[in-house]
């Protein structure tokens, strides 16, 4: 049994890393860290609640250190774990720039211990549908995908670190990770980067919209994500030379996850057939088009990779310069939408992955 300790049991911690910890074979949640208060006992009793990560540390029998505090703190609290020995997950993104990720990585490797970035929403059912369909190439060769991820939030929430101008916060950082990554699982390394990052809402003082467009060989890549979207756009459009697929909504975990705290049902992640996506292909001429049902998605499947990985089984579920890339094309993101202009992509990770 791996004992795994939570840094921190605001939303990160409490929807998605407890509960899911809590739900793999093999790991253990023993720990959090909850600088005032001691709710996860509540929901989780038996447990040991620290005030700090240093007080963590001192607990010799926990292996797995997850880091789910504010973005900020990401790449300080891994580095610490880190240099004490432990392996570490780290809620995205893994640091709040690029430098910060590689110094993690160095840290890593320095130690010989696992750091592991959350990338989660590879185990969304809607992408994972998506991966299976490009995988079978139902579309033919894809030109173009667009990825968005929109909310309705109109009034910027000045009491949450996200939107208060704290630095690590703003739309760009929080949903441009999820996207990217998925773009950059879908195909690969793109040539150049042109974006536009702005704040919509009245009185915002972060970022609270973007629009990427990630340019390949015969294909482009728009991500985007607004909290000013009245009507949200697809979640995935798709276009192939034999056809297109367009799915709409959101994977329902996050949303299930904040109603139970847990997973609760044999049906987790499944979505019901008004949601599945739909798919149009040219057959002999004409147009065919049947709904996909959904793959059910499972976060689970994440920490049930970090424990294989841990125990020697597999390779890690999300490899740590998968983050490192990221941060680069978020990073390349804001620079385009500062000089107006499209920057082309030098790839030189130079580091090994742990």
């Amino acid at each position: 049994m791996i004992r795994v300790g939570v840094v921190g049991y605001g939303l990160a911690g409490r929807v998605f890393h407890a509960p899911m910890i809590s739900a793999v074979e093999g790991l253990e949640l023993a720990a959090v860290v909850e600088r005032s208060g001691r709710t996860a006992e509540q929901a989780y009793p038996g447990i040991t609640t620290y005030p700090s990560l240093d007080a963590m540390l001192g607990d010799a029998t926990i292996e797995l250190i997850v880091i789910a505090t504010p973005n900020t703190t990401h790449a300080p609290f891994a580095m610490q774990a880190l240099a004490a020995g432990r392996h570490v997950v780290v809620d995205k993104p893994a640091g709040i720039t690029s430098a910060e990720v590689a110094d993690v990585i160095a840290t890593a490797n320095q130690h010989d211990r696992l750091f592991i970035p959350f990338h989660n929403r590879r185990w969304d059912g809607d992408f994972q549908t998506l991966q299976k369909l490009l995988r079978e190439q139902a579309l033919g060769r894809v030109v173009y995908l667009e990825s968005t991820f929109d909310r309705w939030r109109p009034a910027p929430r000045r009491g949450v670190w996200r939107e208060d101008g704290t630095p690590g916060g703003g739309i760009l950082l929080d949903l441009g990770t999820h996207v990217a990554d998925q773009a950059l699982q879908l195909f690969g390394l793109p040539e150049g980067v042109d974006a536009l990052v702005v704040s919509e809402r009245d009185n915002a003082v972060t970022d609270d919209a973007f629009t990427i467009r990630l340019r390949y060989p015969q294909l482009t890549v728009t991500l985007g994500a607004t909290a000013l979207a009245a009507q949200p756009r697809p979640r995935f459009t798709v276009r192939g030379t034999h056809g297109g697929f367009v799915k709409l909504g959101v994977d329902p975990q996050e949303a299930r996850l904040k109603e139970t705290g847990r997973v609760v049902d044999p049906g987790w992640g499944e979505e019901p057939s008004s949601a599945w996506g739909m798919l149009a292909v040219d057959v002999d001429g004409g147009m065919v088009s049947q709904p996909v049902k959904t793959i059910a998605g499972d976060y689970r499947r994440f920490y049930a990779g970090v424990r294989d990985a841990l125990l020697g089984k597999a390779a890690p579920p999300v490899l740590a310069t998968d983050a490192l890339r990221v941060s680069r094309v978020l990073e390349w993101a804001r620079q385009s939408s500062a000089e107006r202009r499209e920057i082309p992509c030098q790839w030189n990770d130079g580091l090994a992955a742990k």
